[in-house]
């Protein structure tokens, strides 16, 4: 890619926001994880923006939610001491989820935690390109853009890689892989971490 081609990454402004969460919508529409979740098509539309904003809607907040191309792509990343609304989330899981299926979302929340790291770090809860604008860099100038932050800082960074397809590009800015998370019908979940630089 061309100087001149390199994608634009600039922080989603408040109003923004929404366009952000429908950006990360599309992207995840054939991610394992998420279409496991919602696999009817009907309820992944209706409810999976409320994960969106339960997970990483505290980066509109702080200022710490990027889009690349006017949304062509968008990260949502997770100040150090900033959390995903818990109780949003788990209010979300018990009126949409099927019971069957809150016991395994359940388990895969626990072997999360084990992973999740304690001390300081960014937190990468949830990054997507629209599959309209895929295979063109957005997605590495997303996470270029939030790890230069996290270098800023000195901070190692954290994400859960839900499609396989993306640990690749994870590992070549410099995540590894610290191990792996299932259930007994759910896809690969795989926890990874960026050390301090």
């Amino acid at each position: 890619m061309s100087a001149s081609a390199m994608p634009t990454v600039a922080i989603v402004e408040p109003p923004e926001s929404e366009r952000a969460v429908a950006t990360i919508l599309l992207a995840f529409a054939a991610d394992p994880i998420a279409r496991w979740t919602y696999p009817d098509p009907q309820q992944y539309l209706l409810h999976f923006p409320g994960f969106i904003r339960g997970l990483g809607g505290m980066a509109f907040a702080d200022g710490t939610a990027w889009q690349v191309d006017h949304n062509a792509g968008a990260a949502l990343w997770l100040r150090p001491g900033a959390h995903s609304d818990e109780a949003a989330l788990a209010a979300l899981i018990d009126t949409t989820i099927p019971r069957e299926r809150q016991a395994e979302l359940g388990a895969m929340v626990e072997q999360m935690s084990r992973y999740h790291p304690t001390e300081p770090h960014w937190y990468l809860p949830l990054i997507g390109v629209d599959p309209l604008h895929q295979c063109k860099g957005h997605g590495a100038a997303l996470l270029q853009a939030g790890l230069r932050r996290c270098d800023q800082d000195h901070l190692p960074a954290y994400l859960e890689s839900t499609n396989p397809a993306n640990i690749g590009l994870y590992r070549r800015h410099g995540f590894e892989i610290m191990g792996t998370i299932q259930t007994a019908s759910s896809p690969l979940l795989t926890p990874m971490r960026r050390a301090a630089r």
